[in-house]
């Protein structure tokens, strides 16, 4: 083998490891994208649900969704014990698979 020849062979063996790498992070760029997405989704369905909930004052709610941790967020307030509870509720019965964390404070109006 030449000189060139093993300059050629090791810069194609470099370049198929490099194509692999950038394969695998586009991979995982994507699978990232998707989870984010679902995520995205789980907070609008949540959030839908509780608005259209005639029991609860959604309008001082804020849903977050952690894609990493597969949780729901809720902060904000609400005017009674009750609508925090049932605010819970919602949120666990629309983001199946997804824990709750309800940090809802109590304001009465």
């Amino acid at each position: 083998m030449t000189c060139m020849q093993g300059l050629i062979v090791a810069t194609l063996v470099i370049s198929s490891a490099a194509c692999a790498s950038t394969m695998a992070g586009v991979q995982k760029d994507t699978e990232k994208a998707v989870e984010n997405t679902a995520a995205g989704v789980e907070t609008m369905d949540v959030k839908a649900a509780l608005i259209a909930d005639g029991r609860v004052d959604a309008s001082a709610i804020n849903v977050d969704t952690s894609a990493s941790t597969k949780t729901v967020l809720l902060k904000g307030s609400v005017p009674t014990e009750e609508q925090r509870r049932v605010a819970e509720a919602i949120a666990r019965d629309e983001a199946d698979g997804y824990t709750i964390n309800n940090q809802l404070t109590v304001v009465p109006r």
